[in-house]
This record gives structure tokens, C-alpha cells and sequence, in this order.
């Protein structure tokens, strides 16, 4: 009897124990929020624009009127009207020197800028630096001897779905408004941008919120609030804040370099399609196709091709095409990697030495039409529903070709809802290159009998290098 007794004794302990050190569901968030409240800060952004409301009477063409009118208005024209366009948005204080974190869109093109704190006293900032692909800005005042209470940033990696998430700001211009919630989502893709993916919030956040701190139940910044998808323009539930993990990096490097230092590899890529991923024979869809290389690259010098599935960046599993541009700038600049890649049914590891992003590059068409190609016998492709021809002399003069280009040309489609197109150069077929239109029909054959029902095709375009699938008929 005596055991039985100690056992339950035991028990009850242990449950006791556990219950005691759970986490209980606050009674207020006062005591979390009160300190923050000074560092919080509103921000107005002042933009002037020219405004000429003096519009000339329009009159019929040729009209004696119109002379008329034109020479009035140039008489009286004092210049046009300058007014001033006012922003409203929200920041945080990151060091007591008077340095602010906010968003872009906040600050973007204003002429002047000033903060206003929580008491009421207003100063003049100036921008340090902004990037306005994370849509963050960073900003300064001087504080004028007063001290400043800044904030502490928190781990976002560590957030889960269902945490308590507080948003501080200053909605619809009001001024500093607490709102609670929770934390609804993580790593939410919102098309903001390759690279920045949000935390999702149902704490309420408004227009003014932009630039403004969401906080952890320890009282440490997890997000800057920066978007709300909304049909009338109000809270309805689902804000967006750019993490703090990723913020942090972007926001030290604005205040010493006054840009954003990101990692360049140098790679166009795609979504892996299933189709492309049964023609080169891979598991899944997983990773980052490579359309093309950026001439002078990274991945050009270090052995990157056209048509590589990119798996693996540095260790981190690619999953979708999407992850790929966000981990590369996120590394610093010069870092040497390892870029796990699908070549030709083989697993590589390729070491890559990191560039610096400079800027966006475009992949632009020239404005050229070709010349009407000579008319020579077409093979037709049945299995494919498409004809094709050897490219000759002429095309490399009409489309711009270099002297080592190889393959044939698209001469007809007998299907209008392939993604192929006339006048197309097949160059490739499932990653290998293609010499002329017997060499082609024998790769179509050849794959057909592995029992494969689509192929991958390198195609140049209008001077662009594209990659198509096609089905088998």
C-alpha cells in the first residue's frame, strides 16, 4: 500500500512540476508593452510636387483659337505651382544616436523627413541608406542631447506559428497604437520580391503601420510591418512583416555602406516543371532550372551551364526556384560555396566563388526581324508535330548566330498549343547538342523508346536562349 502511495505521489509531482514551469497565457501585455512605446516612432515624409491646373481649351486642329489661347496662357504663365504631398508610416529606434529602421516605400522620393515621438517632439532626418528590393530604409536624426530607448532585435528563425505577435505603429496616422494577434504564418510568399519572404500576422495593422516594429512576447522586434493584402484598404487580418533575421544583415550594411552588398552567382532560372523533370529523368521537380549564364559570372567561371538543375546552394535544399535568389544574397560577397547540381542523369559539386549583385540584369530581345528564311526541304517530326530544317549560311546572318552554333530550325507546327514556335532553333534536346535534322529525328526516337512522354528542348528566340517542352503525340 505504502508503494502504491509514493508512486502517486511521484506522479502528482512531476505533473505539478511541469504545470508550473508551462508558459501561461498573459492576463496583459502592458508590462511587455509600456517600455517599447518610445521607440516607436511616427514618420512623415514630405514630397512637393508641381501642380498646373491651367489647362489650354482644346480646339479643333488648325484652329485660329488655338494660336490665341497658346499665346494668352504663355503670357500668364507664372511658372507652375508647387504643393506639397505629405506620407505617413512608422519606424523603430535601433541605437540611442537617433538611427531609425523603416520601410522604403515610407521615405521613397521624399523631399523632407521628420520623426515624432511617442511624447511629441519632432526632429529632421536624413536617409543613410535604402534598398528598395526589401523595401527597408534606414534613417537618422539628431536627438539633440535627449535620450533614446531602442529596441532589441529577436531571432524570427525562432518563431512558430500560433506565438503571440504584437505590432506597435502609427495607423492612419493616430499615432502609437498597440495591436495583439498571432503569429498566422512563416516564410509566406507574397510576391514582394526574390528576397524577402514574410511572417504572416492577424494582429491588426493598417495603412501608417508600414516601417513599424512586430514584436515577440519577449518584447524583441521579429518583423518590420510592411504589407496587408486588403480589398477596402483596412486590417482585415492578414499582414505581412519582412523577418528580422533578414532585415538585420540589409540594415547594418545600409548604415555602413549606405547600399545592400548581395551575393551575385549569375544564373536566369525557371520553375522545374514536371515535364522537365521526366525528361531528365529526375525524381521530383525540385530545384532551380538553369535557363541561361550571365556572360562574366560567377557561374560562368566556375563551370555553371546552361540547362543545370541547381539542388543544393551552400547545403541548403533548393525545393522550389524561388529559394535560389534569396540564399544567394543572402551570402556575403567573395564567399566560396558548394552548388550541388543535375547534369545529364549526374550529381555535381561545384565550387563557386561569390560576385557582388551590382544590379538587375535584363536578358533583352533586339528589335530585328529575320529575313525570310531561303525555302529548303523540311523532315517532318511526327512524334512531336512539328517540322524542321539544317540551319544554313543565311540564318546565321539573319538571326545573329555565332559561328559554333549548331541545330535546326522549326519550319512548321502542326499543333497550335505547343510551346514551340516557327523559325525556333533547336540547339538542344534533353541537355544534348544537336548537329542537323538526322541527328535530331534519331535523339526524338531514341528517348521515345525509354518509355519517356516528354523531351526538353534549348531553343534560341529571337537572340534569346529559352528552354520548352514537348509531349510526344
Amino acid at each position: 500500500m505504502k508503494i502504491v502511495f509514493y508512486i502517486f505521489v511521484y506522479v502528482f509531482f512531476i505533473f505539478n512540476n511541469n504545470y508550473i514551469f508551462a508558459k501561461p497565457v498573459p492576463e496583459t501585455f502592458a508590462d511587455i508593452i509600456n517600455p517599447l512605446l518610445s521607440s516607436v516612432v511616427s514618420i512623415t515624409s514630405t514630397t512637393i510636387v508641381e501642380d498646373n491646373n491651367q489647362q489650354i481649351p482644346q480646339f479643333p486642329e488648325g484652329s485660329p483659337f488655338e494660336d490665341f489661347f497658346q499665346e494668352y496662357f504663355d503670357q500668364n504663365d507664372n511658372g507652375a505651382k508647387k504643393r506639397p504631398i505629405v506620407g505617413l508610416g512608422s519606424g523603430f529606434i535601433i541605437d540611442d544616436s537617433g538611427i531609425v529602421v523603416t520601410n522604403n516605400h515610407v521615405i521613397e522620393g521624399a523631399d523632407e523627413i521628420n520623426i515624432i515621438m511617442d511624447n511629441g517632439d519632432e526632429f529632421e532626418a536624413t536617409i543613410l541608406g535604402k534598398d528598395p528590393k526589401a523595401d527597408l530604409a534606414v534613417i537618422k536624426f539628431d536627438p539633440k542631447g535627449k535620450k533614446l530607448n531602442s529596441v532589441e532585435w529577436g531571432d524570427s528563425d525562432l518563431a512558430r506559428i500560433g506565438d503571440w505577435a504584437i505590432a506597435i505603429g502609427n495607423p492612419l496616422g493616430v499615432g502609437n497604437t498597440v495591436t495583439a494577434g498571432i503569429v498566422s504564418a512563416i516564410a509566406r510568399d507574397i510576391g514582394g520580391g526574390p528576397y524577402v519572404k514574410f511572417i504572416q500576422t492577424d494582429a491588426s495593422i493598417n495603412r501608417g503601420n508600414s516601417g513599424g516594429p512586430l514584436f515577440n512576447i519577449e518584447g524583441k522586434v521579429i518583423g518590420i510591418n510592411s504589407a496587408i493584402i486588403s480589398q477596402s484598404g483596412g486590417s482585415i487580418g492578414l499582414g505581412f512583416a519582412i523577418p528580422s533575421n533578414i532585415a538585420k544583415k540589409i540594415v547594418y550594411q545600409l548604415i555602413e555602406f549606405g547600399r545592400t552588398k548581395r551575393g551575385w552567382l549569375g544564373v536566369q532560372i525557371q520553375n522545374v516543371t514536371d515535364e522537365i523533370a521526366e525528361s531528365l529523368d529526375l525524381e521530383n521537380n525540385q530545384g532551380a532550372f538553369v535557363a541561361s549564364i550571365q556572360e562574366g559570372s560567377p557561374a560562368e567561371e566556375f563551370g555553371i551551364e546552361a540547362g543545370d538543375i541547381i539542388l543544393e546552394f551552400n547545403g541548403n535544399t533548393i525545393e522550389t526556384y524561388r529559394d535560389l535568389p534569396k540564399l544567394v544574397a543572402e551570402t556575403d560577397v567573395d564567399t566560396v560555396v558548394i552548388v550541388k547540381v543535375w547534369r545529364k542523369n549526374e550529381i555535381l559539386d561545384i565550387s563557386i566563388k561569390l560576385g557582388e549583385l551590382e544590379e538587375t540584369y535584363y536578358f533583352t530581345n533586339k528589335n530585328e526581324d529575320p529575313n525570310e528564311t531561303k525555302k529548303e526541304v523540311s523532315l517532318e517530326i511526327a512524334d512531336l508535330g512539328i517540322s524542321i530544317r539544317d540551319i544554313n549560311q543565311e540564318d546565321f546572318n539573319n538571326f545573329g548566330l555565332e559561328n559554333e552554333i549548331t541545330g535546326v530550325i522549326v519550319t512548321k507546327k502542326s499543333i497550335d498549343d505547343i510551346s514551340i514556335q516557327e523559325n525556333d532553333i533547336i540547339v538542344e534536346v534533353n541537355r544534348e547538342q544537336i548537329i542537323d535534322t538526322s541527328q535530331f529525328k534519331d535523339k526524338i526516337s531514341e528517348i521515345k523508346l525509354t518509355g519517356r512522354t516528354s523531351i526538353l528542348l534549348r531553343v534560341i528566340r529571337e537572340n534569346k536562349n529559352i528552354w520548352v517542352t514537348l509531349k510526344y503525340l
